[in-house]
């Protein structure tokens, strides 16, 4: 049975009559696919046909999402993983894939099974064997991990853990405004899959990133993140960087989680665009 819901079937048929190459959009723990709409305007603008699906039973807006937070509870990294390559095989043309956070880490999953022609993985999450583990990055994600029982939850986030794990970087205000607009619940398994990734064999966390169909990615990392620091993902890009295929890194000066939402979004976005735009060209 699909998991693809009525807006995301519409979505991908408009970019399947387009014609453009699409681009899929993939968010992270504790935000909405509508994040992405500054994204994908821009994109949008410069030739692409977009899609960004949300991840299983998501709801439609954020003030939904926080009437019943508990929506979130449960959903595992393959399960969002399988909804997203669901989306892809509906397009006509194989997708670029962008993704943040545990975004980024789906999308270089999906680019190991060879379903993008490139892929811009931002503040990746951790995939199995990348093994820095940063003081910043503990404390970010502690208020979920702290406490067992998360596992099977959905939890929020304070406006100060917030602002530690995403908007250290910005102001009072604007921290405050992008808590206000964007923040919902999220799902605690995703976390401890990665926090427990080296020590389980069977792990949900593991990129294929050796294989040749792979194609071309571009790691990105923001250099103030507390919530994946500089260290992970320059520890993502060198596992990756075995692989045949173009592999480029990118680290975004001042910047900190909240690097895809905040007023300095255009920045990384046109980072993003003009790489995927040389590699679809090439193909």
């Amino acid at each position: 049975m699909s998991t693809l819901t009525d807006t995301e079937i519409s979505e991908i048929e408009k970019a399947n009559a387009s014609g453009l190459q699409p681009v899929v959009f993939i968010h992270g723990l504790w935000l909405l696919s509508s994040s992405w709409a500054p994204w994908r305007a821009l994109f949008e603008e410069n030739g692409f046909s977009t899609i960004a699906p949300g991840w299983p039973d998501d709801p439609e807006s954020v003030e939904e999402a926080r009437k019943d937070p508990d929506v979130f509870a449960h959903k595992m990294v393959k399960q969002v993983t399988d909804h997203y390559l669901e989306a892809i095989d509906a397009l006509t043309l194989a997708p670029a894939v962008v993704g943040h956070s545990f975004g980024g880490l789906i999308a270089q999953k999906i680019a190991g099974t060879g379903a993008s022609e490139a892929t811009v993985a931002i503040d990746p999450a951790p995939f199995q064997g990348v093994l820095p583990l940063p003081v910043s990055s503990l404390k970010s994600s502690a208020p979920v991990l702290a406490n067992p029982l998360n596992f099977g939850k959905a939890v929020a986030l304070t406006l100060e853990q917030f602002t530690f794990g995403w908007a250290n970087n910005l102001d009072a205000a604007e921290a405050e405004e992008l808590y206000t607009k964007y923040h919902v619940a999220a799902s605690g398994v995703p976390l401890f899959q990665a926090a427990t990734a080296n020590f389980n064999p069977f792990t949900e966390t593991k990129v294929d990133s050796k294989n040749p169909a792979r194609g071309p990615l571009l790691i990105i990392a923001g250099e103030r993140d507390n919530t994946v620091p500089p260290a992970m993902t320059e520890a993502a890009y060198k596992i990756q960087s075995k692989n045949p295929g173009t592999t480029e890194y990118l680290v975004i000066p001042g910047r900190g989680h909240s690097l895809t939402i905040d007023s300095g979004w255009k920045e990384v976005a046109d980072e993003t665009l003009v790489f995927l735009t040389k590699q679809t060209a090439n193909d």
